[in-house]
């Protein structure tokens, strides 16, 4: 007599039953459509987030740049590194325009300071109060102009040209010494790219 063994549902030589095959087959693609979201879905939802951070950052900058005239406060670091303009402490009343083409580069400052910060003002410069001249209008009109400074008024005005070779910039100095304890200084630095 032969014993029988009871059945042992799932044996791997066994077909499965219709309904198991389906939830195995909608188990799996489930866990397929889980796979594609999260190495297509995810990468592309980063970049559509960065996509508007940085049309953001563009419409910011192109704002800023669009706007003309002087800017309140100090240059950053780095323009005033690059345009060699060593704004001394104390400094008030600072105010600054960049523009920038194809031919040239002009940084366009504006600062009051102490006698002492216009001695290192020019130091930074590699010049000194000798340097300057009665009278001489070293900013031009067109530079007047894109400012808003007007050199044919209160004065007195000494002026400077501090040429250098290129890569160095050159930096046209006006400083109005009407009150030679706190002079006002006016610096239009130009590099050619």
């Amino acid at each position: 007599m032969t014993e029988s063994l009871p059945h042992q549902a799932g044996a791997p030589d066994e077909p499965r039953p219709p309904a198991e095959d389906r939830r195995h087959m909608i188990r799996r693609r489930s866990l397929t459509l889980l796979i594609i979201v999260l190495l297509i879905g995810i990468p592309a939802g980063y970049l559509v987030i960065s996509a508007n951070q940085s049309r953001d950052s563009g419409r910011k900058k192109e704002a800023k740049y669009a706007a003309t005239g002087m800017t309140r406060g100090w240059p950053s670091k780095l323009q005033r590194r690059i345009y060699e303009v060593p704004v001394p402490l104390p400094a008030n009343k600072t105010a600054y325009y960049e523009t920038n083409n194809w031919k040239t580069s002009r940084l366009y400052v504006q600062f009051q300071t102490s006698e002492a910060g216009l001695d290192a003002f020019l130091a930074g410069l590699g010049v000194d109060r000798d340097a300057l001249k009665k009278d001489k209008i070293a900013i031009s009109d067109r530079a007047q102009r894109v400012t808003g400074w007007d050199f044919g008024r209160s004065g007195p005005w000494w002026g400077l040209v501090n040429e250098q070779r290129n890569p160095a910039p050159t930096q046209d100095i006006m400083v109005n010494m009407k009150n030679p304890e706190y002079p006002m200084v006016y610096v239009v630095s130009r590099t050619v790219p």
